[in-house]
């Protein structure tokens, strides 16, 4: 059976105390509430992985970098590789987000070498997808969902794979105030596993977490993941506040 994640993405937002603060507002939510039907994750800039860690139970909260190098070691200055996120205790890394892509060039190549990377440092990856609003009104949706993750992730092999999950993120709703509608959301969600389906097997594809990242927040939460094929989200800005991202938490 696939687990229903919600993960934060505070993406550069926060210093390191107010991470902290944010960090053990999430906990003591998470270790207070009762019945919660999902994991919870939260992504957070890499200053705050190791701080992070210390102030919560890895065991109710996981704990995500945003972002990796694509190579382990180096003179690559700046950049913080997959062992490095593995050593301060975080067990997910995200990767593939829309503004690496945009902002920052990620290739489909260089994603595949990421994700690698990850996976052999032990991490599990939320690994991202999702279209623009051209890419959208030209009809082309599938085709592009079809080549990010074919072209990052199908070379892995099955056992590899029960460490992905992937997160489906419409550009054009990130951040906008725009949301896919639950039925938008759905069919896209559907088409990915069916791909999953095509390369693995039905049954890895119904073990395959796929998160809705979009401006999600907790007054549409419940009607997106009421769908058959929407496993949680991926929060952006309703992460920043422990009481809405708990909002969403709560909406299964």
């Amino acid at each position: 059976m696939r687990k229903n994640i919600v993960a934060g993405n505070w993406k550069m937002n926060t210093t390191v105390p107010e991470g902290v603060e944010l960090a053990k507002a999430v906990n003591e939510a998470v270790a207070n509430a009762n019945g919660i039907k999902c994991d919870v994750v939260i992504g957070v800039p890499f200053t705050h992985l190791t701080a992070v860690k210390q102030v919560i139970d890895i065991n109710k909260v996981g704990l995500a970098a945003e972002n990796c190098a694509d190579h382990n070691s180096g003179a690559y200055t700046g950049e913080v590789s997959a062992p490095m996120v593995a050593s301060t205790g975080a067990n997910y890394v995200i990767l593939g987000h829309s503004e690496r892509r945009g902002y920052y060039n990620e290739t489909a190549q260089m994603l595949k070498t990421k994700v690698d990377l990850a996976l052999e440092a032990g991490l599990k990856v939320i690994f991202c997808c999702g279209e623009s609003l051209e890419e959208r009104e030209a009809g082309k949706v599938e085709d592009i969902i079809k080549a990010e993750i074919s072209e990052s992730l199908f070379h892995l092999t099955t056992e590899q794979w029960s460490n992905i999950v992937i997160a489906y993120e419409p550009i054009w709703a990130i951040g906008t105030g725009k949301t896919a509608t639950s039925d938008q959301a759905e069919e896209v969600h559907a088409f990915i596993r069916g791909l999953v389906a095509q390369q693995y097997g039905q049954q890895v594809a119904d073990d395959t977490t796929i998160l809705y990242g979009g401006s999600c927040k907790p007054s549409n939460a419940p009607e997106l993941f009421a769908k058959p094929d929407i496993d949680g989200g991926l929060i952006g800005g309703a992460s920043l506040k422990a009481a809405d991202f708990m909002g969403i938490v709560t909406a299964f």
